[in-house]
């Protein structure tokens, strides 16, 4: 049985057991979702493979992953509808409408850069120009934050507990866009290994969900159900990569449901591998910036950014930096839940 296989069942296990001691109906949302996104992958992938809807493996990245390229992208489209369409036969609370809408405008920002990237010239340009996607995520950010004002929804930050928050008024609106910009770009980047972005995302949306109301508890549970569904086909060797299509639209959604349910905080801890993956990016850039000599060239800090190419290039293989990860992930998210419930 390979390695990835049986990481991937691990962390399902986990997490499965995690929702026993929670109740019936959070077993249910994630086995619905795992089913939904399990089953459609299986239909899919041999459609995505006919279509030439490959991965386009950067030259300077790992040479070690040279081997992937021709890997089937665009893995959002089988796992992210389910995420879309199963909670509703459950919930149709406003707000759930709101995260779902969400959702699924970062996962349409995706699918074009996905597309134009499967669909460009070699040596030309990769992907839709960086300005204009993130013109795009701010520009549908916009748009959830003033319905989120205009429905009287009242912008704060809560505490560890529930009586403790902070009230940000029109602060809210330079915060709420950095959440969810930064989300989404945090889990781009964390998807760059073969099923870590999927477990690591499974893991934090039951976190969330465990920490949220009942509503949006569901959509987080049918969301980690649709991770573990994808994880099936995208544990190492990944049989298909989710792509811009699927990354956007999960950080999209962590970040419209902490915003919605003021639970920044725990998040931000239970969010930790994202946290890490986007600061090493950072601070890759900015030390490279800083340690510029009369050559124009810098010093890296990393030997490649995020982290977890670090890690590879010093030798780590990649399924043990995928463990890593996700033993981090559920650290974080069993402390973070812990500390929101004392």
């Amino acid at each position: 049985m390979p390695e990835g296989l049986l990481l991937a069942g691990g962390l399902g296990a986990v997490l499965l057991s995690v929702l026993a001691f929670v109740r019936l109906d959070a077993l249910v949302s994630l086995g619905a979702g795992f089913t939904g996104a399990a089953l459609l992958g299986w239909a899919v992938i041999p459609l995505l493979r006919s279509l030439k809807i490959r991965q386009v493996i950067q030259t300077d990245g790992p040479q070690t992953h040279q081997v992937k390229g021709g890997t089937p992208t665009m893995g959002g489209l089988f796992w992210v509808p389910p995420a879309l369409v199963l909670p509703l036969f459950w919930v149709q609370t406003p707000r759930v409408w709101a995260v779902l809408a969400l959702t699924l405008a970062y996962g349409l920002v995706g699918f074009w850069d996905d597309w134009r990237v499967i669909t460009s010239r070699p040596g030309g340009p990769r992907g839709i120009p960086p300005w204009l996607k993130m013109s795009l995520l701010l520009a549908f950010g916009t748009i959830f934050v003033v319905y989120l004002f205009k429905t009287g929804y009242t912008p704060v930050v809560r505490g560890w507990a529930d009586e403790g928050w902070l009230p940000l008024g029109l602060l809210f609106w330079p915060l709420g866009l950095f959440v969810l910009t930064g989300t989404s770009n945090a889990v781009n980047l964390t998807d760059g290994m073969d099923g870590l972005a999927a477990g690591t995302g499974a893991v934090a949306c039951v976190a969330l969900g465990l920490v949220v109301p009942a509503d949006l508890a569901l959509l987080c549970w049918v969301m980690a159900g649709c991770c573990l569904g994808f994880l099936v086909h995208n544990h190492k060797p990944a049989r298909v990569f989710m792509g811009d299509t699927g990354s956007l639209a999960l950080g999209g959604f962590l970040g419209a449901v902490s915003l919605v349910s003021a639970q920044l905080l725990p998040f931000l801890v239970m969010g930790g591998v994202f946290v890490l993956e986007a600061l090493s990016v950072l601070i890759q850039v900015y030390y490279y910036k800083a340690t510029k000599g009369p050559d124009g060239k810098g010093k890296r800090f990393f030997r490649m950014a995020p982290v977890h190419y670090h890690l590879e290039l010093s030798g780590w293989p990649e399924i043990h930096v995928v463990a890593l990860f996700y033993g981090l992930a559920l650290v974080l998210a069993a402390l973070a839940v812990w500390l929101r419930r004392l």
